[in-house]
């Protein structure tokens, strides 16, 4: 009986099959994901899957057959571990701890700061931003519009009075 007339369905050539091959297939996969119980996993479903397709598979492409579907297998799992890691990122950046009351008063906050902001006369406007938002000194703000630190110290009262009367105290 020559290799090829091997039926891979018949128990002798299948155990043949196992006891040549499992051991380095085991290998393979261990090397590509670092993890016995996984690698033990992934041969025993590939040789699973050998026996279920035993009449299909010839008897010696074997061994390529099981390699292909471990790898296979490997890489399936890895796809299923980034989709459950992205969904596990995406639920936790949705997930709030803010009720929905909250988050109204906290969007209407939002929208009247910057209508306030945008209503301040420019010279105003300019003074706060630079220093609220850019954290600029005065002495930096006064260099950079070329005013002195006096008439940045003027602008930046006057826009905190202005925010005040409008928002409430920020």
């Amino acid at each position: 009986m020559t290799s090829d007339d091997k039926s891979v369905c018949e128990q002798k050539h299948y155990e043949s099959i196992f006891n040549t091959h499992a051991e380095t297939l085991r290998n393979f996969v261990y090397y590509k994901c670092g993890s016995e119980q996984q690698a033990e996993d992934i041969v025993q479903e590939a040789f699973i899957k050998l026996w279920k397709n035993c009449s299909k598979v010839i008897y010696t492409k074997a061994k390529s057959y099981l390699f292909t579907v471990a790898n296979n297998m490997f890489l399936n799992e890895v796809a299923h571990e980034k989709v459950v890691l992205k969904y596990k990122q995406q639920t936790k950046s949705k997930v709030s701890n803010e009720t929905p009351e909250f988050l109204l008063r906290q969007k209407e906050f939002q929208e009247k700061l910057q209508r306030t902001i945008a209503n301040l006369p420019e010279g105003q406007r300019e003074v706060f931003l630079l220093n609220r938002i850019d954290k600029k000194t005065y002495a930096e703000i006064a260099e950079i519009i070329g005013l002195s630190v006096k008439a940045v110290e003027k602008r930046m009262h006057k826009a905190l009075i202005t925010m005040r009367k409008e928002i409430g105290n920020i």
